[in-house]
């Protein structure tokens, strides 16, 4: 949270971010949070010629939508926006205003509109791409095939196996360190929302990892270590996600797969192929750690081959 900010124009915004603090959530989401409420006071302030808090309307949330879909748009920190947000970024701006005005009412501030009169923007429906398996297998052996550095090589292939026999998230993945896995392969995470659970590894994936231990000389606790620069000298640091992705990136463009393809892009072939196999979409839920089964199914019903072998074995007058 920022210190030594003068005065905001939002009422208790400190003590919402506190409050955001305290309830244990992520530094991540707190960061969020703190930057899009910004973004807001910045709106009133600098393009609704300073209209107080207790004079919005739902008119100025209109407003506001609009300005967050413009090209004029600022960041939270006044700087002339590089790109135009999504309609997801948008409603998380948007949701985290309902949740700062939500937090005035519990304690008992009276607030110039109802949380629930902030619509949300309608999403765009993508067709989900997923590369075919042959694909992904090639993406996950590019490592050994393009990486000069052996170590390197071999760092990355294991985080790559890791990613797609398990279906974590990168953000679980680059934390992990030694001693979470057992002899098994079972490996206990604390995933999004402190939410724990198992993740299980492949019998092919702990080999890439075996080999890519056995080769390192050092006593860092984490699993994935920077190999070059200042980082890899210090023991609290792991790689971090914008290295995997951007790798991600050169092995796919190497490899000339059209298929746009992200470290997400294995957790989300990792659920798709799964279910292909007949795996049940509750114990994916689990496997993915999400909270609610409808959005498992969003990934479990992204094949279209899974589509198509459905329709063929199931129509009643095929």
């Amino acid at each position: 949270m920022s210190t030594n900010q003068p005065k905001s124009r939002l009422p208790f915004l400190e003590d919402f971010l506190l409050h955001i603090q305290a309830n244990n959530y992520s530094k991540e989401t707190l960061y969020n949070y703190e930057r899009d409420l910004m973004t807001f006071e910045r709106f009133l302030s600098q393009e609704m010629d300073n209209i107080p808090f207790s004079d919005i309307t739902k008119r100025t949330i209109e407003q506001f939508k609009a300005y967050l879909n413009s090209r004029d748009r600022k960041t939270a920190k006044g700087a002339v926006a590089q790109k135009e947000l999504k309609s997801g970024s948008i409603n998380r701006t948007l949701t985290s205003l309902r949740r700062f005005l939500s937090y005035l009412i519990d304690m008992d501030t009276v607030t110039p509109i109802a949380p629930e009169s902030i619509k949300l923007l309608r999403m765009e429906k993508k067709h989900p791409q997923v590369s075919e398996l042959e694909e992904l297998k090639r993406l996950i052996e590019a490592p050994m095939k393009f990486e000069k550095n052996k170590m390197v090589a071999l760092r990355n292939r294991a985080a790559l196996e890791m990613l797609f026999a398990s279906g974590m998230r990168i953000s679980e993945l680059i934390s992990i360190k030694k001693t979470q896995i057992d002899k098994t392969g079972r490996i206990f995470i604390l995933g999004k929302g402190k939410k724990q659970r198992f993740v299980y590894l492949t019998g092919r994936a702990k080999k890439h990892i075996d080999n890519y231990l056995k080769d390192r000389a050092d006593d860092s606790p984490f699993l994935f270590i920077p190999k070059r620069g200042s980082n890899a000298r210090d023991k609290s640091k792991h790689i971090s996600p914008n290295y995997l992705q951007m790798k991600i990136k050169k092995y796919r463009e190497l490899l000339g797969i059209n298929v746009p393809t992200s470290a997400h892009s294995l957790r989300h072939g990792f659920a798709t192929y799964l279910a292909e196999q007949g795996a049940n979409p509750a114990a994916i839920q689990v496997l993915l750690g999400h909270e609610s089964l409808e959005t498992t199914t969003r990934y479990v019903h992204a094949s279209d081959k899974y589509a198509e072998s459905t329709h063929k074995k199931f129509h009643p007058l095929k």
